[in-house]
């Protein structure tokens, strides 16, 4: 092994895309794959007992256990392994997610649609305590910075919020005095916004949201 190396946690609920991008990292001389985990409570485990540099954390992890996923569980690795690097793997494609996840401290983000080349480089940069987006990143907040409107309104976020705590569409509209076909309207474009397409994950999105107070534990989803 070269001096040079950087130990790696790959996290992945997904275990062929997880051990595929164990595989693709391990190719390289300057990386040592040292766990390949499938869920956040293996992974503290390992993180308690195996030394590493850098995390690849897949951004959507299971939701059962104490840590959850997304920036609830980022958040924590952070507080709790102050000199971790991460790396954050989605297939999202949401630029509030990735602006989010910029504020928490998490400069290196790539996505699965780009070769794992990219995982490569930006397990190097986050190593290096620099920053690194994969195309497909960067081209989508590009277009999100560029398009008008790109951001929630303040109805668009209330209304992911009402849906969030189990409001349905009609119970929305009457609640905002609006009507039904609005609020579905409303809904839809702030799917739209976020790349989200289904409302399971439109929710998930509205969870990683929460803010979280100093100290607490991520509550699970």
């Amino acid at each position: 092994m070269d001096e040079f190396s950087v130990r790696v946690i790959v996290a992945d609920d997904h275990p062929v895309t997880g051990h595929g991008v164990a595989q693709g990292l391990s190719r390289m001389p300057t990386i040592n794959v040292v766990a390949v985990v499938s869920d956040a409570d293996a992974l503290i485990d390992r993180l308690d007992t195996t030394p590493c540099d850098v995390l690849t954390l897949d951004y959507v992890m299971p939701a059962a256990g104490q840590y959850g996923d997304g920036q609830a569980l980022i958040a924590f690795l952070m507080r709790r392994y102050p000199q971790l690097r991460i790396v954050t793997v989605t297939m999202l494609s949401s630029p509030p997610v990735f602006r989010a996840l910029q504020q928490l401290g998490v400069h290196c983000i790539a996505s699965k649609a780009d070769s794992i080349s990219h995982i490569v480089t930006a397990v190097h940069a986050a190593y290096a305590n620099g920053s690194y987006l994969s195309p497909t990143i960067a081209s989508l907040l590009a277009q999100a910075d560029s398009g008008p409107g790109s951001a929630l309104s303040k109805r668009e976020t209330e209304i992911v919020r009402l849906f969030r705590e189990g409001y349905k569409v009609t119970e929305i509209a009457e609640k905002l005095h609006r009507s039904k076909k609005t609020i579905s309207a409303q809904k839809l474009a702030a799917m739209r916004k976020l790349g989200i397409t289904r409302d399971a994950d439109l929710i998930k999105y509205a969870d990683s949201l929460e803010p979280l107070e100093s100290g607490e534990l991520p509550a699970s989803h």
